[in-house]
């Protein structure tokens, strides 16, 4: 009988604040000896320690970061082969559980520094998600011409499968005349991994990446599968947006609705315009007036605002449901 595969379960966190309107993530230091990359706080799951998966996450991102987190969310098992192990690593498979967290940003940053850590704008690591100032041009000068090259290839394995290249570019894209889906980050970064597109598709040894003379710049790669694990978490928190109050979660106690709009477009990758946006924050009653007013902008004086915790008892679906918008 061949004997197993020995698996180590892995827990790691995708940590997101939101700082002078830019979205960032935790990044721990370099504990990998000759990785450079930037990674995700992470470690493994010790059961003789660790009485929960989450007990064992809290205490690796406050070991690697020196930052306490509270409440942290399960967003998926990662475990597809290849992605944790190089191509002649002989060792355990590594079977990550990823998980997500808000945080506002701490105020001792000195101390993350202190452990190695810092945060990072995840636009550095996507930055075709970014569509708050105009639509990307990283799309139109490198992602598109490289898959439709790509979808100009057909292997005849994908002969059966339900949508061809072409169609998977145009869902996940937008090609064309399809409509872009801000949700639909994770499903973009699998695409370009798939094309051999992104630098961890080389390094896992996909032969569609090997192929390749000189790999693309594409967003910053990061250790192991930590890019696909902080896609799944933007994935999330965007489609969390409409359907949860969890923008307040990264919100000070009192804000006006301009901060609170520069939150919310910082975290989809959109802009909003500002009379829409204030009609549907009144619509779906989740702030209200503290009767207070901000200078901090130097101009008029900007009522300020706090979350409405009433809401939470009021109805089950408390978001903000943002409209779609075109390509």
């Amino acid at each position: 009988m061949t004997p197993l595969t020995p698996i180590e379960i892995g827990l790691t966190a995708a940590i997101v604040t939101v700082e002078s309107e830019e979205p960032a993530i935790l990044v721990a230091g370099d504990a990998v000896p000759g990785e450079a990359r930037a990674g995700l706080p992470s470690g493994p799951f010790d059961p003789l320690t660790h009485r929960t998966f989450e007990i064992g996450l809290l205490a690796w991102v406050e070991a690697q970061t020196r930052l306490a987190l509270g409440y942290a969310e399960q967003l998926y098992t990662f475990g597809d082969r290849g992605r944790h192990a190089r191509p002649d690593d002989t060792g355990a498979h590594v079977v990550s559980i990823g998980y997500l967290a808000l945080t506002r940003m701490p105020e001792d940053v000195a101390a993350l520094r202190a452990a190695g850590a810092g945060f990072e704008p995840w636009y550095r690591f996507f930055p075709w998600e970014d569509w708050r100032k105009e639509r990307p041009q990283i799309l139109d000068r490198i992602v598109l011409p490289l898959l439709a090259e790509w979808a100009a290839r057909v292997d005849k394995a994908e002969a059966g499968r339900p949508l061809g290249r072409r169609e998977c570019v145009r869902s996940c894209f937008g090609a064309g005349s399809g409509p872009w889906d801000e949700e639909k980050v994770l499903d973009r970064y699998e695409l370009l991994y798939e094309a051999g597109l992104v630098e961890e598709a080389r390094r896992d040894g996909r032969n569609a990446a090997l192929a390749r003379t000189r790999m693309p710049a594409l967003g910053e790669p990061m250790r192991f599968d930590h890019r696909r694990i902080l896609a799944t978490a933007i994935a999330r928190l965007r489609a969390k947006l409409k359907y949860r109050p969890v923008v307040f979660e990264l919100m000070a106690r009192e804000f006006t609705l301009t901060d609170l709009q520069r939150t919310v477009e910082a975290i989809s990758g959109r802009r909003l315009h500002k009379q829409n946006f204030r009609r549907l924050v009144e619509t779906a009653a989740l702030v209200e007036a503290t009767g207070e007013t901000s200078t901090a902008t130097g101009g008029r004086p900007a009522a300020l605002f706090r979350f409405r915790r009433d809401v939470l008892q009021e109805r089950p679906a408390t978001g903000l449901r943002l409209g779609a918008r075109s390509s």
